[in-house]
């Protein structure tokens, strides 16, 4: 390169540079107002929402990001967990903090001290593993109330009564466990029902004559029954067979108000045997049924919710009431061919009265044929399910807020 052409190429670099820096600059302009047009406006992120270690991390190299900002992102991106609600909405706003159990309460009676509604009483009740049984509670024993962080109640036992001590060296006997339900509402019905099924009313063994021509019986009378397969000395339970119990929906009959006549001790079997009455309630008649006695029934049994969708009716009251309240004994057209067993819980509805629509009705003119409407049911209570049949069952009402009739709903609560 010679000489002159060396002092030319500054001359031109000089001349063109400052044409290169505008243009350079101006291409930055359109970019940086090109971006601002696009990028979405900045969200304010509240810091306070974070937890103390996040706002506290020291600054993050990825990306020129701050710590908070690499938080919240992370926030963002992590998928959200599951959460139940917490069981601190069941409890009572009166529930004590501590209950001491009494002599008479049952598991019922205590799940109304601490929950609106005592179905939920397994939501809440912590039990120890460490303690045989864990699930009984005795009278005496303390129960708690406790709160956790997450908004969880729990009721457990804080203090445990003489009851579960070991060895029980006492001249009195210890007082057992408490029952779920009372047993002197039910204890009648676990062994002499109110009730016939269809096929007891009508295949059942009856009494045919009374010796010494009476024509009635009581405690110390002999009678004569046929068709009675029974063993020396064997009890019976005597029933009279009362009104037919129909379905409420199908009209079909499936059993008969029933009502204890005494109890028969078979004296001489065959194929008509003879046994004697004892323990009389009311006079014998020729055609009363002897049923077999079954003995008391099991009631450890905890409520439960039921197996199946449940959706039926009560159809009778066992003393005959016209309304049933609290630990009354009702009978139900749903049984174990529907899902029932021994300690089902079914929530009870109100059926809606018959009101006249009036509607277009004014002073002046009346209707002479008001429409008839059914108003719909209302909650009415809860009852717990403690004896079944194939397709009926008796029930025990154990909350009622509202009169409870025949021709009211049961269903899953």
């Amino acid at each position: 390169m010679s000489f002159n052409q060396q002092l030319r190429e500054p001359r031109v670099l000089a001349i063109l540079k400052p044409r290169v820096i505008a243009l350079i600059a101006f291409i930055a302009a359109a970019l940086i107002v090109a971006g601002c047009k696009s990028a979405p406006p900045p969200v304010a992120r509240p810091i306070s929402t974070l937890p103390p270690s996040v706002a506290e991390a020291p600054e993050s190299t990825a990306d020129d990001m701050t710590a908070t900002e690499a938080a919240v992102a992370a926030m963002n991106e992590a998928p959200v967990a599951e959460t139940t609600a917490p069981t601190a909405q069941l409890i009572r706003p009166d529930a004590p903090m501590n209950y001491t159990v009494k002599r008479g309460d049952t598991l019922w009676d205590i799940a109304a001290v601490f929950l609106k509604d005592p179905w939920f009483w397994p939501e809440i009740w912590q039990i120890n593993p460490q303690v045989e049984n864990p699930h009984l509670i005795y009278p005496g024993d303390v129960l708690s109330l406790a709160y956790g962080a997450n908004g969880d109640a729990r009721v457990s036992i804080s203090q445990y009564s003489g009851a579960r001590l070991q060895p029980r060296l006492r001249s009195e006997g210890l007082e057992g466990p408490i029952a779920e339900i009372p047993f002197s509402a039910i204890a009648a019905f676990l062994s002499r029902p109110s009730i016939l099924t269809r096929d007891q009313a009508v295949a059942a063994p009856h009494i045919l004559a009374f010796r010494d021509h009476h024509m009635i019986g009581g405690t110390g009378h002999e009678v004569y029954v046929k068709d009675l397969n029974g063993a020396l000395e064997q009890r019976f339970t005597v029933m009279h067979v009362g009104e037919p119990i129909r379905d409420i929906g199908s009209n079909e009959i499936i059993a008969y108000q029933a009502n204890y006549v005494a109890t028969a001790v078979v004296k001489a079997p065959g194929e008509v045997s003879k046994a004697v009455l004892t323990e009389g309630a009311r006079e014998a008649l020729a055609g009363d049924r002897l049923i077999t006695e079954e003995g008391e029934r099991s009631l450890a049994f905890r409520p439960h919710a039921p197996t199946t969708a449940v959706d039926g009716q009560i159809i009778g009251i066992a003393d005959g009431a016209e309304q049933i309240g609290p630990y009354q004994v009702v009978v139900l057209n749903r049984g174990a061919n529907d899902g029932l067993a021994q300690g089902t819980v079914l929530a009870v509805d109100q059926q809606g009265e018959v009101v006249l629509d009036r509607n277009g009705e004014y002073p002046w003119k009346k209707k002479a044929f008001p429409k008839e409407v059914r108003l719909p049911y209302e909650r009415a209570g809860t009852l717990i399910v403690f004896k079944v049949y194939e397709k009926l069952s008796y029930g025990l009402i154990i909350g009622a807020r509202a009169p409870i009739r025949v021709a009211d709903r049961i269903y899953n609560p």
